[in-house]
């Protein structure tokens, strides 16, 4: 769910630390990484140094990145430089172009660089944290969440870990569909705080799950959000619960099963959604469910009645056809099932 809050500026914080020693090739090339810096969020940026007896013509920086995905994926970014037998520079991962990560994501990066006699040096690989240093975290682990936060006390935690562990319950009981890696909950003591950690974040932004990093990152004030924070991790949670369960190469879960299986998680439909539902059955200007299998409308009143309708529809199937046909489903289309494809083989009709 979303909640409206201003942007405030988003406040840099700097992590400094060192990687290891020199690696010499026996041409006499020499590789000396050099600092490395995380902007959170915007950038990392890696210092590199090499000597030769001739000139150094090619710099490369490969990394990997810690997120869940069906191949080993290595990028990689040249440098910039003048060619010369001694060479110091770096190379910077700007963020605000690429898109940033989320907080905790690890990043391992390796150099290899190329003098002009093809002599070649590749250093060992280097882990990089991505952590967002602004703030002193508190961390409470169960099960396969771990839980973070630094506004709020000991029972404000304890309280939204209950509430995840509730969420994973209930799901398991309703779909059959449960974790099957570890995840991290960051919450931060605001929307304006949250909005800090992204990069041209929408400003009724107040969670989001990233679902390829097992990461969710969601602005609860301690205060006055606590119930709202507490249906909004069991919305979120449900997200990556669904694609644990259902990721492969081929396709994508329909919107309306993916958030229908969050917002069924979060509970009853509150007032709004559920006069705007009521509405348009009335006036019969429902969408159909083969509209709702893509991204929702940017209007308010239509993405509200897509939620509604989402809600609605996975409801239905729970309630009429029970909990093992949806994991049935799920693992349908886990095998990267057409929409009517996976109704068909499970429930005998389609989405019309």
């Amino acid at each position: 769910m979303k909640k409206k809050i201003f942007i405030a500026l988003i406040v840099i914080s700097l992590l400094v630390f060192f990687v290891p020693a020199p690696v010499q090739a026996q041409s006499g090339l020499t590789v000396s990484p050099g600092m490395v810096l995380v902007s959170f969020p915007t950038s990392i940026n890696i210092g590199i140094s090499a000597k030769s007896d001739v000139n150094i013509t090619d710099i490369r920086v490969h990394y990997t990145i810690e997120r869940q995905s069906f191949a080993r994926v290595i990028a990689e970014a040249d440098v910039a430089f003048t060619p010369a037998k001694e060479v110091s520079t770096q190379w910077v991962w700007d963020m605000r172009r690429t898109g940033t990560l989320p907080p905790g994501t690890s990043v391992t990066y390796w150099l290899t660089v190329t003098d002009s006699s093809n002599a070649s040096v590749e250093t060992l690989p280097s882990l990089v944290n991505f952590d967002d240093v602004r703030f002193t975290w508190k961390s409470l682990h169960e099960g396969q969440v771990t839980l973070f936060w630094y506004s709020g006390d000991d029972t404000f935690g304890s309280e939204l870990m209950a509430a995840a562990q509730t969420a994973l319950t209930k799901l398991a009981d309703t779909t059959g569909a449960s974790l099957n890696s570890a995840v991290k909950i960051y919450i931060y003591g605001s929307s304006t705080d949250l909005q800090g950690a992204m990069i041209n974040p929408q400003d009724w932004t107040g969670g989001v799950a990233y679902s390829q990093y097992g990461t969710i990152a969601i602005g609860i004030n301690p205060v006055t959000d606590l119930e709202w924070g507490k249906s909004t991790i069991s919305h979120e949670l449900t997200h990556l619960v669904t694609y644990q369960v259902t990721a492969n190469p081929y396709n994508d879960l329909p919107t309306w099963l993916s958030e229908g299986l969050a917002m069924y998680s979060q509970g009853p439909l509150d007032m709004s959604m559920a006069a705007a539902l009521a509405i348009a059955e009335a006036q019969h200007t429902l969408i159909t469910v083969r509209s709702l299998c893509s991204s929702f409308s940017a209007y308010a009143d239509q993405a509200t009645l897509a939620y509604a309708e989402s809600y609605e529809i996975v409801t239905y199937l729970i309630d009429e056809y029970g909990r093992d046909k949806m994991f049935e489903m799920l693992n349908v289309f886990k095998q990267g099932s057409g929409y009517d494809d996976a109704l068909k083989n499970v429930y005998g009709f389609d989405m019309d």
